[in-house]
């Protein structure tokens, strides 16, 4: 099992949280605040927090935009990957992933399985990179929050976690843009 690293030092990392629901407001935003209690808890900064509702364009544009702001490293969002027909997140993000991360999904899955058992097979969790910004897409339920910061994002956003994590490739994400290619 992998370990924080006593050598290295921690290095906090500037999280966006972007909850997706027609419904929410800022006041009952449960999944919203257990993602920012997290975040802050783990000594990383909440650079931005914003709800939208449940339109492709309206997701797209908001991750874009804070994809492209160099005061934003993560962008976790919440909400709108089951399958109903307003669930539409992940149909938003995944045209504009540069690269799709396939083990987070199937990690979350995995870590959901023990929990809620085949139920996990409602939920389209999904994870990838935009303009070299990290981007995960979680269900909009306070539990499945509470799941993939506690069993996956804590650590890979921890530069301290060994044997490897995000942390510390963040600076090479963008690496195919300086070659002038994707």
């Amino acid at each position: 099992m992998a370990t924080p690293s006593e050598v290295r030092t921690f290095i906090p990392v500037r999280i966006a949280v972007l909850t997706v629901s027609d419904s929410r407001t800022p006041a009952d935003d449960k999944s919203g605040q257990t993602l920012a209690d997290r975040i802050v808890e783990a000594g990383h900064v909440l650079a931005a927090r914003d709800i939208v509702t449940d339109d492709k364009d309206k997701i797209r544009d908001k991750v874009l935009a804070w994809s492209k702001d160099g005061g934003i490293d993560v962008v976790i969002t919440t909400g709108g990957t089951g399958f109903t027909g307003r669930d539409v997140t992940p149909e938003a993000l995944e045209a504009i992933f540069e690269k799709r991360m396939d083990g987070f999904s199937e990690v979350f899955h995995r870590i959901s399985f023990d929990k809620i058992g085949t139920s996990t097979i409602q939920s389209r969790a999904t994870g990838g990179v935009v303009n070299a910004t990290f981007v995960f897409v979680l269900p909009g339920s306070p539990g499945a929050c509470k799941d993939a910061w506690d069993s996956i994002l804590k650590a890979q956003l921890d530069y301290r976690h060994m044997p490897c994590n995000f942390v510390e490739i963040m600076p090479r994400l963008d690496e195919h843009l300086r070659r002038g290619g994707k």
